[in-house]
């Protein structure tokens, strides 16, 4: 049990060393940023209709999900989203200690309300234990649909895995999937017991933030499509790749 643990450490830390850092950066960026917005909703004149802010930047992190397991496989994919889980939770524990300490918030000065604004201020950073929780179980819950529905998709690409039509499919299915199901978990988990949602909301924004996120996905699945074609030309991640290629051949020699 020791030697898998140190066994999956290491390739862990060759998967760290293998993705490009800005990605990986961006990726756990893009996780804190849309779990910070998502206590935002947004003003709709539709009563059947609700969103939050999250949704302006949670594509990205499926877009960066996508790329990843293009190149590195869902796997690879899953635990750097583990990863900026982890990360997330980090500094949203730090955010929290910010927010009980002792002080006034800049914004605040000036204020009629100094003290219900600088309330609302550290209520916002510090969260809410059942937004980290509720955005952190939906996003890893996606996060895994979306990654082996991604694989999955590619695999059905006998001919051409590599081409635009591969690339465009599993992204925008993967994505799809994943998407509805962030918002749709999120949703009943927070918004619905905490928020007063009802059930047709809780659809409707699962929905309606699929498309939007498709639409703002749909804007750069081309500059996907070539990150993940020169990653393959320039030989990004080969000692990843060449040591994933390694265990799966010693355990085709095992199982024979």
């Amino acid at each position: 049990m020791l030697n898998r643990i140190k066994k999956q450490f290491k390739e862990f830390r060759i998967l760290l060393k293998s993705v490009p850092s800005v990605v990986v950066a961006l990726f756990i960026m893009s996780v804190f940023s849309m779990n910070l917005l998502a206590n935002k909703s947004i003003d709709i004149p539709w009563d059947w209709l609700a969103l939050d802010c999250g949704i302006f930047v949670s594509w990205f992190a499926f877009f960066t999900m996508d790329i990843v397991t293009k190149r590195f496989g869902p796997k690879a994919a899953t635990e750097l989203t583990v990863l900026a889980i982890i990360v997330n939770l980090f500094f949203c524990l730090l955010l929290f200690i910010g927010s009980v300490v002792p002080g006034t918030w800049g914004q605040a000065y000036g204020q009629e309300n100094v003290e219900q604004v600088n309330g609302a201020l550290n209520a916002t950073f510090g969260g809410t234990w059942y937004v980290v929780l509720g955005s952190t179980a939906a996003f890893l819950i996606s996060a895994v649909v979306n990654n082996l529905s991604n694989f999955g998709i590619g695999k059905l690409f006998k001919k051409n895995p590599d081409g635009l039509t591969a690339f465009v499919l599993r992204t925008y299915v993967s994505t799809a999937v994943g998407q509805f199901i962030d918002n749709l978990v999120f949703a009943l988990l927070v918004s619905h017991f905490f928020f007063g949602w009802t059930i047709v909301q809780c659809v409707t924004c699962a929905v309606t933030g699929m498309l939007v996120e498709l639409i703002c996905e749909g804007l750069f699945f081309y500059p996907g499509y070539a990150i993940t074609r020169r990653w393959k030309k320039n030989g990004v991640g080969e000692e990843y790749l060449k040591l994933k290629e390694a265990e799966h051949e010693s355990a085709d020699n095992g199982d024979e």
